[in-house]
């Protein structure tokens, strides 16, 4: 049945996923196109819609996945699916956290845990890059592309500037450009 299938693929995400939402895409991805739900491009429209769309991004993604495959009830079973694990974690973490958390193991555990997420989110990056072929054989496009990322990046890491005025300034720019 699709609704437990939607209902345990997203559980079993959100219980074994590290990092936050965009760790968590290629998992996803992996697995909405192992069960045929959509194609990749259609998974990519739906990770930069939901993306812009208010809330996390790796629930939101469970939502459209479930909406695009199985509709209103299938999103709600899905969102279900990612957000159930995280609260019952919670939940068991908040009672022990104090004790846990000056454990050196688990200290170790989570200072280990940085590079693989770090590598995730790169892998996500890279991965919808290429599917959008936003990067690929050198071109001025692609050469163009780069240099609104490098600015974009050099904005927000040296000098600070607010994201939401950087997503905007990358906006107008491409909408100059192209």
């Amino acid at each position: 049945m699709i609704f437990w299938e939607l209902f345990k693929t997203f559980f079993i995400i959100g219980l074994v996923s590290f990092g936050g939402g965009y760790a968590m895409i290629p998992v996803i991805e992996l697995e909405v196109t192992e069960h045929d739900w959509m194609t990749l491009q259609e998974f990519t429209d739906i990770i930069a819609i939901a993306g812009m769309s208010p809330g996390p991004i790796a629930t939101n993604s469970a939502i459209f996945v479930g909406y695009q495959t199985a509709g209103l009830l299938g999103a709600v079973v899905s969102a279900l699916g990612m957000i159930l694990p995280s609260l019952c974690i919670i939940l068991l973490i908040s009672m022990f956290f104090n004790k846990a958390n000056k454990h050196r193991t688990v200290q170790s555990a989570f200072y280990g845990l940085r590079p693989i997420i770090v590598g995730l989110i790169v892998y996500a990056a890279i991965k919808f890059a290429l599917s959008n072929q936003l990067i690929g054989a050198i071109s001025s496009h692609t050469f163009s592309l780069l240099c609104i990322f490098a600015l974009s990046l050099l904005a927000l890491v040296k000098f600070r500037v607010h994201p939401a005025f950087v997503i905007m300034s990358a906006g107008v720019i491409g909408v100059i450009l192209y």
